[in-house]
């Protein structure tokens, strides 16, 4: 093959030219053809925008169709011990169409419409970014035109831009400051909206009890409606600023340096910047899994601590303080071991997004900065001046620098978004469990000793449920709290009137029964009918007493007083009620509130007539606040119980033990003032003397077993007196063999 004479030529003549005149020539043929390179770039671009768009819409279908095979599938029980998982195990905190949608979900809580205090917010917050990014721009101007006075040796120029500058301040400051004020003040606009929101769902029909009763899918609500929605909206509000401001400063900061240095220029740093924050974004760790399993075993170390305060008595009484603190030690362990594992992994992350974006970055800005000051390109206008390149270098520097401050921002907003995942996981669980639990679905790991697969066929079957004037059960099971089914079968019926005794022995189902009675528990089976759950009155044997005045916090409770006058009762009638109950002590003057620093005395104006003092006198006592349950004895605890049923005058009553701390006196004035308001009774007690007081017992066995009959109180009375008397007797027999036989070797 034949070489060609001018090829030797040609190289010898490309290793004589100096490598800056090679450059030039390379330049001359780029701006020659500049027009088609920047478009083959521009396509190449959008070809690659096109393509990543589609294979992450791809993984996203296959994620949800994964997920929805999951649900389908349902729960499972496991083989081991019984427990309830999904087929989904737990859920993954990830970026992905789940996030989104939970995520959309819940700006439709926070922001509920156009018209909304937040979308007014949100864009009064938008205006003051884009201002603040133009007034940005305006003064990384200024500041070229002030280097470049001083280069020149302006002096008046330069003292007259610096008077502006300082005018300029005067709004830039303002400007900047705005940002941070709609934040804070949309935060609190979102948390206020997911509040409100979380209450009316949490508090509707007795969410708040079957949420820990029947369900164990939420294990701490109050952590996640107290702190977690908090720092959802948080980082909500912050997301917003730390998006919003670097996209929009990105695009307007690159568009000026596309002026000054070129667009590809700017590309080819582009790209150079993208690969390095893909190999970044490889190696970033999953921060959201790890917010989320933070902020969840923060809540399993607080809801141990408010066990310990919960059950302090008891703990006291067993010496159990080792144990738990053991127990808290160990959950205490397991939060910091977590903590200091994330604590090391942002070191080492923060190391490498230090140097890549402060010097690696930076070092591509200075070549980037170069351009016009090296090389001269159509766009870069025709100075070629020293002051003019270095005002054109001062102002590149400034936009490059804001530019890669706003990229930076961007790159750890991932992170700030990986941990608004984990918030919104949380947050959003709350709010599924929440639905389901209103739509009749509970789950919850099985720990009873009998059958599981059993149990489980009963614990999801639904009986039918309506409502009447008498209440009846047919083939109800009775079920206890860990999965037991108690009795299988549960039938009786009463009407207004016939005043029902059940008696058992502990955990035979009486409390479940009443947990149906008053619509905490669904119907697992068989058929009932009862009243409305606001025609059914619940006393238990230690009631419950908030802290508040004696009239609306205690007998009131859980009535208003506007309640109260459309019932048509006074002070006056509430006042009679104490006294039957034998409370007018708590009426006195003499009593004192140690904690909020006033007695009764101090709640009557001395510029009253002697009447209107007389009269206000009587009723003060109403008004005393007090930590009752630390103030009464449990005898006067189950008394203002008491006076609660009176005043609120059911139809229907449960009364579990309710007497056990008062007198014999005081339980017959309870039950006799209580039949003569109408109330049907359903007690439960194993006190003889109540029984006069009812016509039907329910009598449960222990062993899946009951019996429902008329109760003839004298007769079962007579019966068992005659029965203990056997069994004194029959107690008496060894020691009378024993006495005969003693006679008889003597004899």
């Amino acid at each position: 093959m034949a070489i060609s004479p001018t090829l030797p030529i040609t190289l010898h003549t490309l290793s004589n030219r100096s490598a800056k005149q090679l450059l030039s020539d390379l330049t001359t043929l780029y701006v020659t053809h500049r027009t088609c390179i920047s478009r083959t770039v521009y396509i190449a671009l959008f070809a690659a925008l096109v393509h990543r768009i589609r294979n992450a819409i791809k993984e996203q279908k296959a994620a949800a169709a994964r997920a929805a095979e999951a649900r389908r599938r349902g729960p499972t029980l496991s083989s081991g011990g019984g427990e309830v998982t999904t087929g989904s195990g737990r859920k993954k905190v990830e970026l992905n169409r789940e996030f989104f949608r939970n995520l959309g979900r819940l700006l439709r809580i926070c922001i509920p419409g156009w018209k909304s205090k937040e979308a007014r917010l949100l864009v009064s917050h938008s205006v003051f970014l884009v201002l603040r990014t133009l007034i940005s721009l305006y003064v990384a101007e200024l500041d070229g035109r002030l280097v470049s006075s001083l280069v020149r040796g302006k002096g008046k120029a330069f003292l007259k831009g610096l008077v502006w500058w300082m005018i300029v301040a005067v709004a830039a400051t303002f400007t900047n400051s705005m940002p941070s004020y709609h934040q804070t003040t949309l935060s609190l606009a979102y948390r206020t909206r997911l509040t409100n929101y979380i209450h009316n769902k949490y508090l509707h029909n007795m969410t708040f009890y079957t949420l820990s009763a029947l369900d164990d899918r939420i294990k701490n609500a109050d952590q996640l409606i107290t702190v977690d929605v908090s720092k959802f909206s948080n980082s909500l509000a912050e997301l917003y600023s730390n998006l919003a401001k670097p996209v929009l400063d990105l695009i307007i900061y690159n568009w000026s340096l596309s002026r000054s240095v070129g667009g590809e220029g700017l590309f080819a740093m582009s790209l150079l910047v993208q690969l390095s924050a893909s190999v970044m974004r490889a190696l970033t760790p999953p921060f959201g899994k790890y917010v989320a399993d933070e902020a969840r075993l923060e809540g399993e170390f607080r809801f141990q601590h408010s066990r310990l305060i919960d059950y302090s008595e008891e703990i006291a009484l067993y010496a159990g303080h080792e144990a738990e603190k053991d127990t808290l030690d160990k959950g205490y362990f397991t939060l910091i071991k977590h903590v200091n594992r994330i604590l090391r992994r942002r070191f080492y992350h923060g190391v490498m997004e230090d140097f890549v974006i402060k010097y690696f970055w930076g070092a591509l800005g200075l070549m980037l900065c170069s351009v016009p000051v090296f090389f001269k390109l159509p766009s870069t206008g025709t100075g070629g001046a020293k002051s003019d390149h270095t005002e054109s270098f001062i102002t590149n520097r400034r936009l490059l620098l804001s530019s890669s401050d706003a990229f930076g921002r961007l790159m750890f907003s991932y992170k700030e978004i990986s941990q608004l995942a984990g918030y919104t996981s949380r947050v959003s669980t709350l709010l599924e469990v929440i639905a389901d639990i209103q739509r009749g679905h509970f789950e919850k790991a099985l720990v009873s000793s009998a059958s599981t697969e059993a149990n489980a066929s009963v614990l999801s079957g639904r009986g039918e449920l309506e409502e009447g004037e008498d209440i009846r059960f047919q083939d109800v099971p009775i079920v206890s709290p860990n999965g037991d089914v108690l009795v299988k079968a549960l039938s009786f019926h009463i009407n207004r009137g016939d005043h029902l005794l059940i008696v058992g022995p502990n955990g035979c189902g009486k409390s479940s029964l009443f947990r149906i009675l008053g619509g905490l528990w669904p119907v697992y089976g068989g058929k009932v009918r009862k009243p409305p759950s606001e025609d059914i009155f619940y006393i238990p044997q230690r009631p419950y007493l908030s802290k508040g005045t004696l009239r609306q916090q205690q007998i009131l409770y859980p009535d208003t007083l506007l309640d109260m006058r459309a019932k048509g009762v006074t002070d006056r009638d509430l006042i009679a009620i104490l006294q039957s109950l034998g409370l007018e002590s708590l009426l006195g003057t003499h009593m004192h509130n140690s904690k909020a620093g006033y007695s009764i005395d101090s709640l009557i104006s001395p510029t009253d007539t002697r009447a209107s003092r007389s009269s206000r006198q009587e009723t003060a006592g109403l008004d005393l606040e007090a930590e009752w349950t630390d103030v009464l004895s449990t005898g006067n605890q189950q008394r203002i119980a008491a006076a609660r049923l009176f005043y609120h005058a059911p139809k229907y009553a449960i009364l579990d033990e309710c007497t056990s701390s008062v007198t014999a006196e005081t339980e017959k004035v309870m039950y006799d003032e209580a039949k003569r308001l109408g109330i049907t009774l359903m007690t439960v007690s194993h006190r003889k003397s109540l029984w006069r007081y009812h016509g039907w017992i329910l009598q449960f066995d222990g062993q899946g077993g009951h019996v429902f009959t008329r109760l003839e109180a004298e007769k079962r009375l007579r019966l068992e007196d005659e029965r203990e008397e056997l069994d004194l007797r029959l107690r008496g027999v060894p020691e009378i063999e024993k006495r005969i036989a003693e006679l008889e070797a003597g004899g």
